[in-house]
């Protein structure tokens, strides 16, 4: 696993909650999603397809995440890519087994995406900032 994909999936689990923003025609959405994972060099996250987030991100791919943890905030802006192999479902549901209880790797609903075209922003008052692009 590349380093800085290692920290951001790090932050973004300790954090435990982060913010998702996509576009519903000319209106902002923001959310609040709790998934990151990753699979063979990529950060995927996960939800439901008959979710109005994943109708908007079909629409508009550009999304992007804020986290917040200890003073420092993580913004990640980039395209997400549906991806609907069975076995990236089952590690995503693997990591996060809270979720079984309304997806499975084998039906019809479970959607993963990973970022492309990203770039992630690690942020704080006073303190070092870093950025990485992938």
């Amino acid at each position: 696993m590349r380093k800085e994909l290692e920290e951001i999936v790090n932050f973004l689990d300790e954090a435990k909650t982060y913010y998702l923003a996509t576009v519903d025609g000319d209106k902002p959405r923001v959310r609040p999603f709790g998934t990151a994972l990753v699979y063979e060099d990529k950060l995927y996250i996960q939800t439901g397809k008959v979710k109005d987030v994943s109708k908007q991100i079909s629409k508009n791919h550009n999304v992007e995440i804020c986290a917040f943890l200890n003073g420092k905030w993580l913004r990640l802006s980039g395209k997400l890519v549906n991806d609907d192999r069975r076995e990236v479902k089952k590690a995503m549901l693997d990591k996060m087994p809270v979720l079984r209880g309304m997806y499975s790797e084998d039906d019809d609903n479970t959607q993963v995406l990973y970022f492309t075209d990203a770039t992630a922003k690690f942020c704080s008052f006073g303190g070092e900032n870093k950025e990485y692009h992938f």
